[in-house]
């Protein structure tokens, strides 16, 4: 497994960045259902899907990250990393699945959490950070631009069956 920053020793006030656990799963669902634009899209009910994608994701480089505060999971996000076929063949990263609990909003636990993602796709070698943000979010777009991000493309998906 490729070696990461650990992001144990990012704080702000009581708030830590470390690794998911299998622990955190159920507190991680909450999450991205509150953050979803679409309600009831995840199924808190049965975590074993869940549980096993964190699995797969760990043997991967990047990570999901969780912010801890006071014991308490407030925030999670997911970082991608991938080889491009561009840029020499560059690594490159994508930050997916920020959540913050709204309680948590504005005490600074996304800042520490995008940083703590951000530095370890920089040790990982990564030459870019990307990410997407609905258009719906212009919350979320002041602070990504707020962490130095710049709107330079515009996303498409495509749902599949």
């Amino acid at each position: 497994m490729t070696a990461f920053v650990s992001a144990d020793d990012v704080t702000v006030r009581d708030a830590t960045v470390r690794d998911a656990t299998d622990r955190d799963v159920g507190r991680i669902v909450e999450l991205l259902d509150l953050g979803s634009l679409a309600e009831g899209k995840e199924d808190p009910l049965d975590l074993a899907p869940y549980v096993a994608a964190l699995a797969e994701i760990r043997r991967q480089p990047g990570g999901v990250l969780v912010a801890d505060w006071e014991g308490r999971v407030v925030g999670v996000c997911q970082l991608i990393v991938f080889r491009h076929i561009q840029s020499h063949g560059a690594l490159c990263a994508e930050i997916e699945s920020v959540h913050v609990h709204p309680d948590q909003r504005g005490h600074g636990v996304g800042h520490i959490l995008m940083e703590a993602a951000i530095e370890r796709a920089r040790h990982l070698g990564c030459y870019r950070v990307q990410l997407t943000s609905n258009l719906a979010r212009p919350d979320a777009h002041r602070f990504y631009a707020a962490l130095g991000f710049s709107p330079s493309h515009r996303g498409f998906k495509l749902a599949l069956p």
